[in-house]
């Protein structure tokens, strides 16, 4: 086995996921040859590989912080909840099947032979692993059924660093509790403890600190100060509810995303929100949509059910309404599905039957069996949009979508190649526009990541509104930025943590890398 760090939590949503991205991306600096690891995944936010495997997000931006192209086996087990207790199963990057919750830990020995085996593999080609752990480290009513932490930890002979979240209170029962919950030799794999999302004067803690030492005999490496601004994809949809109560301005481009009971890949609008002239909230209720300039139906794990409660709440007549008054409509992989006609389930992928779509793009879709999961490189059609600019993201949906050959498309996807064109035979249509070019859908997540492409869409609706389109290098600087917010992360735990002590417990020597 190879040296091995676990960063697991007191609970959801404490930081782990970023912890481990920063020790990991100060490890690569340093010429560490490592890896991240995660053994179960539960979100819908996932991501494609170029070898066509689903994993989850965080681990892709793990694998982005040492230097690596995600693979699957560092994520081996991808849950993507389909109600409240069922969830289609992606084992090493492929669906593997639909199980409820009991049926589902009722096969954890052989779970667990996918998570050792992609745990091994990863072990040949690194020299050092960092685990992140689910949830909380103390989840009693689980642990017979675990797979993410405690035998993870003991199948790397692992050391365990605890990241408790200050920002939502209680931080001495979080730290104390836990450890006070674990077994013996689980409290002995602890080296030490961090707590993340500190606000205000730190030296108001420092007998915070102490109380916590005392209680449960291991040092706390450090408290991270609450970093403003970090733009990083994040996993958790919790990182949404920043984007609630965003103001629309006169002198900004306003983009409602609706929010959905069960939407996928929120991080696709991650771009467009850092933009400087951009204010993207998202939106629960019908009423919000005032003052937008563009409205956006994401992804969704489950379509239909999700167009029934659009449908429901009043969406249905007030997306109708913002179109006719000016307001751009685009949808996502599902919300290009729900803008169509009808939506048919011939194979009871989700519900069986049909169900009517909103009926604003000519277009119908049937889903299918079988998931497609696939990166594209693309170029936006000119005949669409007036120019011709790269587009790259990928494709994660179970259905087909067809309309009438004289439906405006809004991609062309291009077969491998060094270049973007469209001058091949072979460049393959993606999504629908409406004659008004205010009405469009595409399958393609990610359809905002590159810069150029970003901008011209958000000068069309400045232009449309009255204000002056704005330099293709705005929208540079902002990808250029979000790039470097990695190092901008680690550097701030190089900061605020002791890193000597957590690397030299790798085996790494008394000082942190640089």
């Amino acid at each position: 086995m190879k040296p091995a760090l676990a960063i697991l939590g007191t609970g959801s949503d404490v930081g782990k996921s970023l912890v481990t991205a920063g020790l990991c991306r100060l490890l690569h600096r340093a010429g560490v040859r490592v890896a991240p690891f995660k053994a179960q995944n539960m979100s819908l936010n996932s991501y494609v590989t170029p070898d066509g495997g689903e994993m989850g997000r965080a681990q892709v931006l793990q694998a982005q912080a040492c230097g690596l192209a995600p693979h699957v086996d560092m994520n081996p087990i991808l849950l993507k909840p389909e109600a409240d207790a069922k969830s289609q199963v992606i084992v090493q990057g492929k669906v593997w099947r639909s199980q409820n919750a009991r049926d589902y830990f009722d096969r954890k020995s052989e779970l667990l032979e996918f998570v050792r085996a992609s745990y091994d593999r990863l072990c040949k080609q690194y020299d050092v692993m960092v685990i992140e752990g689910a949830g909380s480290a103390a989840e009693m009513n689980l642990r017979d059924r675990d797979i993410v932490n405690w035998p993870m930890v003991e199948m790397a002979d692992a050391a365990v660093v605890l990241v408790a979240d200050i920002d939502r209170g209680g931080v001495f029962a979080q730290v104390i509790g836990t450890m006070n919950l674990l077994a013996s030799e689980e409290r002995q794999r602890v080296i030490g403890v961090v707590i993340n999302k500190f606000r205000g004067d730190l030296t108001l803690f420092e007998d915070g600190v102490t109380f916590i030492e005392k209680h449960t005999g291991v040092p706390v490496f450090g408290v991270l100060p609450y970093l403003r601004n970090l733009e990083l994809d994040q996993e958790d949809s919790v990182d949404i509810d920043r984007f609630r109560k965003t103001p629309f301005e006169d002198d900004t481009v306003n983009i409602a995303v609706v929010l959905l009971p069960h939407m996928s890949n929120f991080t696709d609008f991650n771009r467009l929100a850092a933009e400087p002239d951009v204010a993207l909230r998202y939106v629960a209720s019908p009423r919000e949509l005032q003052g937008a300039d563009a409205i956006v139906l994401p992804g969704s794990k489950t379509t239909i059910a999700d167009l029934e409660y659009l449908r429901k709440v009043g969406f249905e007549e007030a997306l109708k309404t913002h179109v006719q008054r000016g307001s751009e409509l685009m949808g996502v992989c599902g919300g290009f599905q729900m803008l169509g006609k009808e939506i048919t389930d011939p194979q009871h992928v989700e519900t069986g039957g049909s169900s009517k779509g909103f009926g604003l793009l000519e277009v119908e879709t049937e889903l299918l069996a079988h998931k497609k999961t696939v990166q594209v490189r693309a170029c936006s059609l000119p005949e669409s949009w007036g120019h011709e600019c790269p587009v790259e993201g990928y494709e994660i949906h179970m259905g087909a979508t067809r309309g009438a050959n004289d439906i405006p498309s809004c991609f062309g996807i291009l077969p491998n190649q060094e270049k973007p064109s469209l001058e091949k035979e072979d460049v393959r249509l993606d999504g629908a526009m409406s004659p008004d070019g205010r009405v469009w859908g595409t399958y393609i997540h990610g359809v905002f990541d590159q810069p150029e492409f970003r901008r011209r869409w958000l000068n069309r609706i400045r232009i449309r509104k009255g204000l002056a389109p704005l330099d293709l290098e705005i929208s540079a600087k902002v990808s250029r930025r979000m790039s470097q917010a990695l190092d901008r992360w680690a550097d701030h735990l190089k900061t605020h943590l002791d890193v000597d002590r957590i690397f030299s417990t790798l085996g790494l020597g008394d000082s942190a890398p640089d």
